[in-house]
């Protein structure tokens, strides 16, 4: 693997493709504006005309979707027919599924869910399960705020308000109590303190990734929730359904990222635990961190867009180097993540 388009040039995938592009692969980054000041090769696409997208993709070893969830299954499917290996950053739990069917008789590796949750969560709480000879549960919080927030709501849209949307109004699976059950998005509050600061945890749909799927049978009580400053999921319960917003998804991202928009100074937090009988005696293990922007290639990088560009350029460089399967459906539970940490994307989550 070698050569890799990279499809929609905002934030991350810019810098996945940069990050790509310094760790030896051949990169093209495709999008639906013009895009210049990158170090590699730019086209401009129309990734709707799913003619267009194939005769771009054709020549290429792999491809990495940074667009919105909604255009994914199209992508992958062309992926499929000419044999790419095919990555993706997303949390939408149907494209997932329609992707590993495509995976039963894909040619090359099919790679959804690649970011920072679902992806390295995912990895980090497999991690956590196999240190115990019996596990009884794993709970995977993350959440990407600003340092300085304001405001009743202390948020901004650093990621894209479609997904941000979607996970707050889809259902989301959990195990619980041995059994695979959905639940309501913006539920089960709960307090968690980092390193001093107070944040609120709720249910939201897609951190899981295909964990549930996974560890029936294996782990009775696993479930993911978004970590926000207190009070952030009350105002969210009030907008989308006292309102009625939830019927409106487009317009009410669009309302959200006007009043709240992106900031420089952003934080991911991180907070995945695991709880578990080793030698007879019960344990809790833990794997906290704080992460903030850092400086990549020159530039000062957000913490959401590095930690997502990162995880993704790990799991590619393991797939070139072989330490991952070339072919089928990978999921992120199955990649070690002593292996991950130790490729130079994923040492940034060691630092």
């Amino acid at each position: 693997m070698k050569t890799i388009a990279v499809l929609g040039l905002g934030k991350v995938g810019a810098l996945a493709g940069e990050l790509l592009h310094e760790s030896g692969f051949s990169v093209t980054g495709f999008d639906a504006v013009p895009v210049s000041g990158l170090p590699y090769e730019t086209r401009q696409i129309d990734v709707g005309d799913d003619d267009a997208l194939g005769a771009a993709l054709r020549g290429f070893d792999a491809v990495l979707s940074c667009l919105p969830y909604s255009f994914n299954i199209g992508v992958a499917k062309r992926a499929h027919a000419l044999g790419l290996h095919y990555f993706d950053l997303t949390e939408d739990v149907p494209t997932t599924k329609a992707i590993a069917e495509l995976a039963k008789t894909s040619k090359g590796l099919m790679a959804p869910q690649c970011g920072l949750a679902p992806g390295f969560v995912g990895i980090v709480g497999a991690s956590l399960i196999e240190e115990f000879d019996e596990c009884r549960s794993c709970r995977m919080r993350v959440g990407a705020l600003p340092q300085n927030p304001t405001g009743l709501m202390g948020y901004s849209f650093n990621w894209s308000p479609e997904g941000v949307v979607n996970e707050y109004l889809n259902d989301c699976e959990v195990l619980e109590d041995g059994e695979a059950k959905w639940v309501s998005a913006m539920e089960w509050v709960e307090k968690i303190v980092i390193g001093g600061i107070e944040l609120e945890a709720f249910t939201t749909s897609g951190g899981l990734g295909t964990m549930c799927e996974t560890y029936k049978g294996r782990v009775p009580n696993i479930d993911y929730k978004t970590m926000r400053y207190p009070g952030h999921v009350k105002l969210m319960n009030f907008f989308f359904h006292e309102l009625l917003m939830r019927e409106r998804r487009k317009e009410a991202g669009e309302i959200l990222v006007n009043a709240k928009p992106p900031v420089n100074d952003d934080i991911v937090y991180i907070h995945v635990a695991a709880e578990g009988h080793v030698g007879g005696r019960l344990q809790r293990r833990e794997f906290v961190r704080g992460l903030k922007p850092v400086e990549i290639g020159g530039k000062q990088r957000t913490a959401i867009a590095w930690t997502t560009a990162s995880s993704v350029a790990a799991v590619i460089e393991m797939v070139r180097e072989g330490t991952l399967p070339g072919r089928g459906m990978l999921k992120q539970e199955a990649i070690p993540l002593d292996r991950f940490l130790a490729t130079r994307n994923g040492a940034r989550y060691a630092a």
